[in-house]
């Protein structure tokens, strides 16, 4: 192995934990991103075509509800994962890069408690639907199952959060996210540079 290699693997056990749920994380995330757009597509392109010449299809609306909801939350985890996310750039690029490292750390750390928080609210509001037994007016299923993507992907933001913390606790230069180190990288899509 050569020494650009090296540099590349993770080193010890949290780099290679961060590392592997990155990876799972990713292909989850971008799994379900591309589904749900390529399905939305159809399913409106779809509509219009049986609104025009048939009739409208009954349960698209919620169809689509679910699935804009879906990419949303998702679309959370993803944007933390992506360094995609509101923060002050031009501040911390002033800064000395230790500097920057500890206040990346603290604003990981308090976005984590917030989304920690986020996933227990929207938990709870889950339950709440769960308890209300509503029902949706087409599909007739339980208004609670499109409640069920917001604490998971409040969850999954705290994680990219919490790994966003351990990349820069375990690497020696700052990480504005796990896969990104600054803001002027090239950003990669599966495996190849954009």
């Amino acid at each position: 192995m050569s020494e650009k290699d090296k540099g590349r693997r993770p080193q010890n056990i949290f780099q290679r934990f961060n590392h592997n749920v990155g990876v799972v994380l990713n292909g989850i995330e971008v799994s379900i991103l591309v589904f749900c757009v390529a399905a939305l597509a159809v399913l409106l392109i779809t509509n219009v075509f049986a609104r025009t010449f048939f009739q409208s299809i009954y349960f698209a609306e919620e169809i689509s509800k679910f699935l804009v909801m879906l990419m949303t939350f998702v679309g959370v985890s993803y944007g933390v994962r992506k360094a995609r996310h509101i923060r002050m750039g031009a501040f911390l690029d002033a800064m000395p890069p230790k500097v920057e490292k500890v206040f990346l750390i603290v604003i990981s750390l308090v976005s984590a408690i917030v989304m920690g928080v986020m996933a227990w609210f929207s938990y709870q509001y889950l339950l709440n639907a769960m308890e209300m037994g509503h029902m949706t007016p087409a599909l007739r299923v339980p208004t609670w199952t499109f409640y069920i993507i917001l604490p998971i992907g409040f969850g999954l933001a705290c994680l990219q959060y919490l790994r966003t913390i351990i990349k820069n606790l375990t690497e020696k230069d700052p990480w504005q996210s796990p896969d990104q180190q600054s803001e002027y990288e090239d950003e990669q899509i599966g495996g190849t540079p954009q």
